[in-house]
């Protein structure tokens, strides 16, 4: 039985719920439900009700096309809610051996050593280089010998009124969240590859009412930055221009959405009043439109580059994906902007699952959050739910449940309350982290203590003194 992992994209215009099936082959998509988004406004949650009702509708759709409920779930959070600030640890290596519990101390001691405003909360804390005593530029200390251990990390923050706001409206659509991950960040992980982040990447989502940007470079995100401005811009602008309905101007924005100048080609459009006159516009007027804005948000981006002072450093160029990125010519026009450095559009990775939702850039986010949840994230992490994240941690599953049970005679019952230095769980002298715990969650959910009261119960019971002595007094006579 494998995991099923649903990730919730919280997008301005549209929300997306995927569902994904995870086990020891991968991932693979199983269902994907939409709904227009409702209470949100240029990623700033406006009315929670709303926004619970859109979560729901699209959550339902999910799952009727996964045919089956889902067991983790991760959320996405926009960067309108962030800052981020650079912050470094050193630690004592007592054993002279680098393990994960020396990495996690020295990754706390960078989180208490931030300068992070009381109004925020921490949401992600990524290293992105490690120093083994003298030795600099480390990738990945795990076991190799020292002293001391010093990281640098990137650690993402966000308001804690805003994260208190949507899990209330995750709460309402009756849903308890994981892990909360950063938009970009999820949409990272389902459409870069290892080539583009080693040699230094900018990426940019381009959403409907939103642009996140990161700078990816080694191990880990070294820069994100947040612009209010997506392809609804565009539907806006055409509105205003064509003097149409909203809903029109999108219309003719999916039908006609162009950087190119075509043909002077006539469309028909209604007009905003109700007179019942339609009026006659050039495609080559419409695309004039289109390029203004995306060549303007375009533009914004670049500079946001420039400022950040990562220009230098990303040697494979700048990757788009997200929903904007579906207008023809804007590769083209996004490598003149960014000084002809090279630009990809992205699509999520190749992978099992509904071939339509993975060849659309728009479902990049969702179908990263699906990724996170189920084990693609950096080397090392410390997440939303101040757990230590690492790229090898073991998911143990059901099959493993036996071996617990057959485990637990020789065990002392009182380590089920115990807890080791780093908080781990501890059940029948058996370490368990809190993913574990979730996974060996069964269909009829019941939960491993459950497993091992059945367990007990169908073992025989010994027979006690006065029984022995009556069987052998029966013997004798």
């Amino acid at each position: 039985m494998g995991t099923k992992i649903l990730g919730i994209d919280v997008g301005s215009v549209q929300i997306c719920a995927v569902i994904g099936q995870h086990d020891e082959t991968g991932l693979k998509i199983i269902g994907i439900g939409t709904a227009k988004t409702q209470g949100i406004k240029k990623g700033v949650i406006t009315n929670i009700e709303l926004a619970s009702k859109s979560i729901k509708s699209a959550l339902i759709d999910a799952q009727r096309i996964a045919g089956t409920r889902y067991e983790k779930v991760v959320v996405s959070i926009s960067g309108a809610y962030t800052k981020s600030v650079e912050s470094n640890g050193v630690v004592n290596v007592p054993t002279y051996e680098i393990g994960i519990k020396e990495i996690h101390r020295s990754m706390s001691e960078s989180e208490r050593r931030a300068q992070i405003h009381s109004d925020y909360e921490k949401l992600h804390i990524l290293p992105y280089n490690f120093k083994v005593d003298d030795q600099e530029h480390i990738e990945d200390p795990l076991g190799m010998n020292g002293s001391r251990l010093e990281v640098q990390t990137h650690i993402i923050m966000a308001q804690k009124s805003s994260l208190s706001n949507l899990r209330k409206a995750l709460n309402l659509a009756g849903v308890e969240p994981d892990n909360i991950v950063l938009s970009s960040y999820a949409s990272a992980i389902a459409t870069l590859n290892q080539d583009e982040k080693d040699l230094g990447v900018a990426f940019i989502d381009m959403g409907g009412a939103t642009c996140n940007m990161l700078v990816h470079s080694g191990n880990s995100i070294r820069y994100n930055e947040f612009l209010g401005i997506g392809s609804a811009n565009i539907t806006n602008d055409l509105s205003a221009a064509l003097h149409t309905p909203i809903l029109k101007a999108e219309e003719i924005k999916l039908s006609y959405g162009s950087l190119i100048n075509k043909a002077n080609e006539l469309v028909e459009i209604p007009p905003i009043n109700d007179d019942g006159k339609t009026q006659e516009v050039s495609l080559d007027v419409i695309s004039n439109v289109i390029y203004a804005r995306a060549e303007e948000t375009l533009m914004i981006l670049a500079k946001m580059l420039e400022d950040s002072g990562y220009k230098a450093s990303i040697a494979a160029g700048v990757v788009l994906t997200g929903g904007m990125t579906k207008l023809e010519g804007i590769r083209e026009l996004a490598s003149v902007i960014f000084d002809n450095m090279p630009v990809r559009i992205a699509r999520p990775k190749e992978m099992e699952g509904l071939y339509e939702i993975l060849r659309d850039p728009a479902n990049s986010c969702a179908i990263g959050l699906c990724m996170y949840g189920a084990g693609y994230f950096t080397p090392y992490e410390i997440d939303s739910e101040k757990k230590m994240r690492f790229k090898d941690e073991a998911i143990l599953r059901n099959k493993n449940l036996k071996n617990i049970v057959d485990d637990s005679k020789s065990k002392n019952k009182d380590d089920s309350k115990k807890s080791d230095e780093n908080g781990e769980k501890i059940f029948n002298g058996t370490v368990l982290d809190d993913n574990y715990i979730d996974d060996l969650r069964i269909d009829d959910e019941r939960t491993l203590q459950d497993e091992l009261n059945e367990d007990e119960s169908k073992k025989e019971k010994k027979p006690n003194v006065f029984s022995q002595i009556w069987n052998k007094l029966t013997q004798l006579f």
